[in-house]
């Protein structure tokens, strides 16, 4: 039995939003390619996988967030069988962007998130992923906390 769909329509595009401003802020701009805190090849807005040696333009690195945000919430959308409010697909929707959604769907978070947890308990687990490379980083402390606020429905 398939997963019932967090959103259609036009609540996906409000998950988008939602999730494309926080990522965009956190992961911030850079159209040169760089290597990232553990050290994998980045570009735009946190774009990894198959990246060019090559300056990007703004449309390109637009697209390229939309479409990997399209990506990650189609693996979430695959293991979260809950139903969701627009602000909490966001911010489950914004860790996956950065830690990956097979990693997600493997998180305590999503197995609250099943079990019918309220978003009390389920949003809490964001603060589990604040390390990269085995050390905690405030950067992602921080990013942790506005995804919370935002998991919760509080205004950012």
């Amino acid at each position: 039995m398939s997963a019932p769909r967090l959103a259609v329509g036009a609540a996906f595009a409000g998950v988008l939003a939602l999730a494309g401003g926080i990522v965009a802020t956190w992961e911030g701009y850079e159209p040169k390619p760089y290597r990232d805190i553990v050290n994998v090849m980045t570009v735009c807005y946190g774009h990894t996988g198959n990246v060019e040696q090559r300056t990007y333009t703004k449309a390109e690195c637009d697209a390229l967030l939309q479409s990997d945000l399209g990506k990650h919430w189609n693996g979430i959308e695959n293991c979260v069988h809950r139903p969701l409010a627009d602000h909490e697909a966001a911010a489950v929707l914004s860790l996956a962007f950065n830690v990956g959604y097979p990693t997600v769907c493997r998180s305590t978070m999503v197995r609250k998130i099943n079990a019918g947890a309220p978003p009390a308990e389920f949003c809490r687990e964001l603060f589990k992923w604040v390390y990269a490379g085995g050390k905690k980083i405030r950067g992602l402390e921080r990013r942790r906390a506005a995804e919370f606020k935002l998991c919760m429905g509080y205004s950012q």
